[in-house]
């Protein structure tokens, strides 16, 4: 049976990590053995101390693929920054003083980072013949907006629109950290903190529900799909123009 790639949202924390060792080993039913794994890494432009994934994925690798039992079979790894800074901004840093009386006033930033790392991980699925797209969003983290299940369905649909397959295969898996812990510590892998950027939204209050997280998407999505659509046809104008800075915004009025 031919192996496929897949691209994870590798963050350097725990869920991602665990996501990709569970990848390399191949044993899991959901995930067969691939032949190429894309750890995907987001840029924000918000996030301090930026080599601590990166020096996270190469102590895991090397110490993942000792563990391939066919060294013959052990899937490629590469880790891959992509820069979504100038999207997050056109998504809300350029204009939530008008986004937020929209939403009842609710705190929606990290919904709209994590919108644009989906977005900009489809983009390259699509550029580099990744069928499938993983991320380790976990149910005990539901009280992030952009860990409800609202959110995730929305980023599958977004994702089948343009023929890749969005999926979360531990959101209930890992429903308690020690479970996580427990089976990293299993692959010898670190099972603490230190592998994720510090950013500087992460847990910032909000007080948003399923219905204003939807709402947004709904508002967002349409934007979004036109974004990707000229991204992958070369249309650099038309993609940059759908999100203009914020103070331009303002001359427009």
């Amino acid at each position: 049976m031919d192996r496929q790639d897949i691209a994870i949202l590798f963050s350097g924390g725990r869920d991602s990590l665990a996501l990709y060792a569970i990848a390399m080993a191949g044993t899991h039913p959901e995930i067969r053995r691939p032949r190429r794994i894309h750890l995907l890494h987001m840029l924000n432009g918000m996030a301090r101390f930026p080599q601590f994934p990166h020096q996270r994925f190469e102590v895991a690798k090397d110490i993942l693929i000792k563990q391939v039992p066919v060294p013959e079979e052990c899937p490629e790894s590469s880790y891959v920054e992509l820069d979504m800074g100038r999207l997050f901004q056109g998504l809300w840093l350029d204009i939530y003083e008008e986004l937020m009386p929209r939403f009842n006033g609710k705190n929606l930033v990290c919904v709209a980072c994590k919108l644009g790392m989906h977005a900009k991980a489809i983009i390259y699925c699509v550029q580099n013949y990744v069928p499938v797209l993983l991320a380790g969003y976990a149910s005990r983290q539901s009280y992030y907006p952009e860990q409800t299940p609202v959110f995730m369905e929305k980023m599958a649909s977004l994702s089948s629109h343009f023929g890749i397959s969005t999926a979360y295969p531990f959101y209930h898996d890992f429903s308690d950290e020690d479970i996580t812990r427990h089976m990293l510590e299993d692959f010898g892998l670190p099972s603490t903190g230190g592998g994720e950027r510090k950013c500087m939204f992460c847990q910032t209050l909000t007080t948003a529900k399923e219905e204003h997280i939807a709402a947004y998407l709904d508002e967002m999505i349409p934007k979004i799909e036109k974004y990707i659509d000229f991204c992958l046809n070369g249309k650099i104008r038309q993609a940059a123009k759908l999100f203009p800075p914020g103070n331009k915004c303002q001359i427009q009025k």
